[in-house]
């Protein structure tokens, strides 16, 4: 059986190939999601992320839920809060599913999915639900965190007892579209002390270098490039036995 692979496609969408299930989280798979811009124009590769066999939905916010690209991936489960399902459902997205404290078989590929906690209410929206979580993922060969968006909370401490296992990788967010980042949000040494708090071993940030908004096109891009530096240096000082994985969108790399 080959290793776990895991491809970042810019902002929160990573799609995770482990034990052969294909996980995609958070899709933007458009160009891009007004008014935010993709950096670089370059729409995802779809073989990088078609035919996912479940999808993970961190919260309604439009740089993560969009709903055209929610409705390229319609025929997997969408796993997301209930409050989140409903209004899927009510968008003509029944694939959506509401999973609540008990781990969510991926049908029989031996992939279970739970709902964890993730404090993101800074930016509450008027029009959607304002449910956030983040996802654990459990199969043979992997133990995956995926953080959503979420600020630090005491008890990210208790991730590797609710896995029942060590967290193998743990896909973190340490930026944003913006050149401040707003509260609900983790920075770069908020990340990996995450990384360092649950014991990964290796990670992946996300959220990051991708999305601006028009006008901060014509600031110097270090802007956006900033927080992927500050992680590794964080990362090796928080938790110097994590791995980083270190990707720009599009690329992929193996898991050990």
């Amino acid at each position: 059986m080959s290793n776990p692979r895991i491809t970042w496609l810019g902002h929160s969408t990573v799609a995770l190939d482990v034990d052969g299930v294909r996980v995609l989280t958070d899709p933007l798979l458009r160009r891009h999601n007004w008014p935010l811009r993709r950096r670089g124009g370059e729409k995802p590769d779809r073989e990088r992320w078609s035919d996912p066999d479940v999808v993970l939905l961190s919260h309604l916010h439009s740089d993560h839920a969009q709903l055209a690209s929610l409705r390229m991936v319609a025929d997997a489960p969408i796993l997301t809060a209930p409050e989140n399902a409903d209004w899927l459902h009510r968008r003509g997205l029944p694939s959506g599913h509401g999973i609540g404290d008990d781990w969510w078989p991926v049908g029989d590929t031996g992939l279970e999915v739970l709902l964890v906690r993730a404090d993101h209410g800074h930016r509450p929206m008027p029009h959607r639900p304002n449910a956030t979580n983040g996802h654990l993922v459990r199969s043979p060969g992997l133990v995956t965190w995926f953080a959503g968006d979420t600020s630090w909370y005491d008890e990210m401490t208790h991730l590797p007892d609710l896995a029942g296992r060590p967290i193998d990788l743990a896909v973190v967010p340490i930026g944003g579209w913006g050149s401040r980042l707003s509260g609900g949000h983790m920075d770069a040494a908020a990340a990996a002390r995450a990384c360092a708090a649950v014991g990964a071993r290796q990670a992946l940030a996300v959220h990051w270098g991708t999305l601006h908004v028009p006008f901060l096109s014509r600031l110097p891009r270090e802007w956006m490039d900033a927080p992927g530096e500050e992680f590794g240096e964080a990362l090796e000082q928080a938790s110097p036995g994590c791995r980083r994985v270190d990707l720009v969108p599009g690329e992929s790399a193996e898991l050990s």
